[in-house]
């Protein structure tokens, strides 16, 4: 027996970003449904949440259930690990340059989705452990149908489902995809040496290596390589597997042992032509796809949300109106292209045998090594958009 019910407001998906966007619309609006399965415990990835999206945490009132199982990250090295003609530099970013305690905090995925859920069972949201199968836009509102044959009436759909969108689709909002010939191999272990709270990223022929410190003297793993060389990796020992990672790592950390077996997870891209349309506002995975570089996804995925709370507006006017829409295209587009692009760029720049292209990119390293301002810019900047220029102008005001 199907039963039908009207909701202003339908979050679609139950991963963090759905999550977040749940709690954080249900504190604001009434009549909130989220719908989706969240996921299970097996997922053995970490997130590193950079500082503006932990005040987003805190304001929603979830930082304080986070914090005790999250390590933070107070520098960022990068380490040419390739063996080409032309290297970069050792760079070293530090929080404190910029005033900042942290970058942000690394997180495993298994905490931040049991301290969600148990958020989300707490709040005021209704929660449906079904799945939306159908959508049906109209003028005035969207049928949402579930896999458990439940409908709802929306006023607006938060498209938070991931990178195979049904939302976005009945949005006939159209996306770019394309992939990438590498894989990220990603793992956890423990290491004889402190970490200091460094992360560290070994650029490689074949795409980042990125150690981020957990707490203790443990760290996460993200290893960007070849398809053909991740499944040589996951075939190995955890013993033959550690040599490699402590190999990789040119021993920096002392001897390693890997705690959790490896997962591996082909590489892709993704950007829409729009953000919003037809009542429906894309967040997360359906807006944003992109390789696990600087920490850019889920920080993403929560300015999303941010944005959403600052757009939709609280007076009783239509939330799905084209001026909402338009807003929140206009305030994500520039934001989600440049990083989209700029990823992408690193990430093919590190690929490229192109003498050029290596030159390029060993100055630009060189640059940041040697002249603080550009350093404090591009740390502020990879914090939050515009806050480099921000800071820029008002230092420049101060000193006339």
């Amino acid at each position: 027996m199907t039963s039908t019910r009207t909701d202003p407001i339908v979050i679609a998906g139950a991963g963090h970003v759905g999550l977040i966007a749940a709690i954080a619309i249900g504190q604001n609006f009434e009549n909130v449904i989220s719908l989706g399965v969240v996921p299970e415990g097996n997922d053995k990835r970490t997130t590193a949440l950079m500082v503006p999206a932990i005040k987003f945490l805190e304001q929603i009132g979830l930082w304080e259930s986070i914090e005790p199982h999250a390590a933070p990250i107070t520098k960022m090295r990068i380490i040419d690990g390739t063996n080409r003609l032309i290297r970069s530099p050792a760079v070293t970013f530090e929080a404190s340059e910029i005033d900042e305690p942290a970058f942000g905090y690394n997180i495993p995925n298994v905490t931040l989705t049991s301290v969600l859920d148990a958020a989300l069972k707490d709040s005021t949201v209704k929660h449906v452990a079904a799945s939306a199968s159908h959508y049906h836009p109209t003028e005035n509102a969207i049928a949402v149908e579930a896999s458990d044959g439940s409908m709802y009436s929306a006023n607006i759909v938060i498209a938070a489902d991931g990178r195979s969108s049904l939302a976005r689709e009945a949005a006939k909002i159209s996306a770019r995809t394309w992939s990438y010939n590498q894989t990220a191999i990603v793992l956890s272990f423990s290491h004889k040496r402190d970490h200091h709270d460094i992360s560290t990223e070994f650029h490689t022929e074949h795409g980042p290596f990125t150690q981020v410190p957990l707490p203790g003297k443990r760290s996460s793993l993200v290893w960007v390589t070849t398809p053909a060389h991740a499944a040589e990796l996951l075939e190995l020992t955890r013993d033959q597997l550690a040599m490699r990672v402590e190999e990789r790592m040119q021993s920096m950390l002392g001897a390693v042992t890997i705690d959790i077996d490896p997962q591996s997870w082909p590489l892709s891209g993704l950007v829409p032509t729009s953000f919003a349309r037809n009542r429906v506002f894309l967040a997360g995975e359906s807006a944003h796809v992109f390789p696990p570089i600087g920490a850019q996804g889920l920080n993403l995925g929560v300015r999303d949300v941010e944005t959403l709370l600052e757009t939709l507006p609280n007076d009783g006017t239509d939330l799905g109106a084209s001026s909402v829409i338009s807003r929140y295209n206009r305030k994500r587009s520039p934001d989600i292209i440049a990083r989209t692009g700029a990823v992408d760029a690193l990430n093919r720049s590190l690929l490229s045998d192109f003498l050029p292209v290596q030159m390029v990119r060993s100055g630009g390293l060189e640059l940041l090594r040697a002249f603080s301002p550009l350093r404090g810019f591009v740390m502020r900047e990879g914090l939050r958009p515009g806050s480099g220029f921000r800071f820029s102008r008002k230092h420049a005001a101060t000193d006339h």
